[in-house]
């Protein structure tokens, strides 16, 4: 933010020799400038994670109001009828069995040893047993043949090939807590001494997930591949982190059943190109709007209109003219039609489509007209960069720009209303950061993107996380079955 240049004494001077209206024009000028600047830090104070892109974990302790934007339902909390419970129920073969016998009878304290039980009570207890590492030792014969003299030794089985080393079971489980659990290196060696009394190094956790890391490079050729030319519909985001104390960004590309994760020195074009999944998708790519994804020209894009509620919402509070209500409601009218239409499985009609486009024109031109942008003076200095525009006008000019973007969940239902799947998804390298702070190498970062976008595409088809890990650690990675496994 540039320091505003007050008038110096001899420019006052020279006003007031000039008579009354040289100071005037002098006086409005610099108050003029100093409002611009006080309406720009009040504007920055009063935003927060419901009415802007902020997180809710930059709030702080003065936590805002909920301003939902879901209408109430009328619903009782809890679960609704019909709800399918979990509740904990009795297995019909447990483990083990104790009987608990009755000697005396409670009220004579007469001998019950050798009556007949009438009835049994069961009562089963869930737990878990004493965990502990079991050491297996392997034993391969070594044999001197008796006719030619030569030693023949049996063959140990596949990955066993130390002296002494760690099983498949402990590398996917300590790999689990650091990767997917977010626990720091010392953590995790913590975890384990605590659990089964045996501490890991943080050099075996940090192997243990570079060899996952190698052993599923296949899987995740063939999910960038699959994103790329077979999904309808693709979330992007980014988030900045630190890798060797350097400003780089996580990007995501993602769907309710994939995710692929890359690190890169940079937010824009640039890191796109390299990731190579925009440039070449075939699908529609949701994003939040951030400048560079619309350099993709060739591709169609759809917008988050979460944001554009916050950013509304922002307007109500901040600037209120009416028209940004206006919009609100209109873009949930048309989520709540859209909505009920799927789930009836029928079409938005073409009259009600036409209607929800001249409304949502009406409405952005009523706002173009209450917020008329007025270039600056010839005779004022030019000041680099683009001119500065009201937050209204900035908003409005980006509805009217990308409507198609906007309202692409109304052309395409298989667009959605938000972009909430690849902020779920970049959440997770949110939580990392918070955690760990940062990376000290760019192999460390990459390794972990690798690790995570596995273990996020395995879970969301369902897939238990340890037997993953070892299905990859045993050379035979899990890919999801409408992937198309890569040479």
């Amino acid at each position: 933010m540039e320091p505003i240049q007050l008038p110096s004494d001899e420019e006052i001077r020279v006003a007031h020799h000039e008579g009354e209206e040289a100071v005037l024009a002098l006086f409005h000028r610099t108050i003029g400038q100093l409002a611009a600047r006080l309406q720009v830090l009040e504007d920055r104070v009063s935003k927060n994670s419901k009415n802007s892109g902020k997180p809710p974990s930059s709030d702080g302790l003065n936590k805002p109001a909920p301003k939902s934007q879901r209408k109430r339902h009328g619903k009782k909390t809890g679960g609704q009828p019909g709800h399918e419970g979990h509740t904990l129920k009795a297995v019909a073969h447990p483990q083990y069995l104790q009987v608990h016998t009755v000697e005396h009878c409670h009220q004579c304290q007469a001998s019950l040893e050798k009556v007949k039980t009438s009835k049994v009570e069961k009562r089963q207890v869930f737990d878990l047993p004493p965990m502990q590492v079991e050491v297996t030792e392997h034993q391969a014969e070594i044999k001197r043949c008796p006719h030619c003299g030569a030693k023949t030794r049996a063959s140990f089985p596949a990955g066993v090939s130390q002296p002494v080393q760690y099983g498949n079971g402990i590398k996917s489980l300590a790999v689990y807590l650091n990767h997917y659990q977010m626990l720091p290196l010392e953590r995790v060696g913590e975890t384990f001494a605590d659990v089964f009394g045996h501490a890991l190094a943080e050099g075996t956790i940090v192997t243990a997930g570079i060899e996952v890391a190698e052993q599923t490079q296949t899987v995740m050729k063939s999910i960038k591949k699959h994103l790329t030319e077979s999904e309808a519909v693709v979330h992007f985001d980014e988030t900045g982190t630190h890798i060797n104390g350097k400003l780089h960004w996580f990007h995501s590309a993602s769907t309710a059943r994939l995710t692929f994760y890359h690190a890169h020195a940079k937010r824009g074009k640039e890191a796109s190109d390299e990731i190579g999944i925009l440039p070449d998708l075939q699908g529609r790519a949701v994003h939040d709007g951030w400048k560079s994804y619309f350099r993709y020209t060739s591709i169609r894009h759809a917008l988050c209109n979460v944001h554009h509620l916050r950013e509304l919402t922002f307007l109500e509070e901040r600037y209120p003219q009416g028209w940004e209500t206006q919009m609100k409601d209109l873009l949930l009218e048309i989520k709540k039609v859209v909505n009920q239409l799927q789930e009836q499985q029928l079409e938005l009609p073409v009259g009600q489509l036409t209607t929800f486009e001249q409304r949502y024109d009406t409405v952005i031109e009523q706002g173009l007209q209450a917020n008329p942008f007025t270039p600056p003076p010839e005779d004022q200095p030019k000041k680099r960069g683009r001119v500065a525009k009201s937050p209204s006008r900035n908003l409005l000019e980006r509805l009217q720009e990308h409507k198609q973007a906007v309202l692409a969940f109304m052309y395409d239902f298989k667009v959605p209303f938000d972009n909430n799947q690849a902020e779920r998804d970049i959440r997770m390298m949110k939580v990392k950061m918070k955690v760990s702070g940062g990376f000290r190498s760019t192999a460390g970062a990459e390794m972990f993107c690798s690790v995570r976008s596995y273990l996020s595409s395995a879970r969301k088809n369902g897939q238990r996380m340890l037997e993953v890990l070892q299905m990859a650690m045993n050379g035979k990675p899990y890919c999801p079955s409408f992937v198309t496994l890569q040479a």
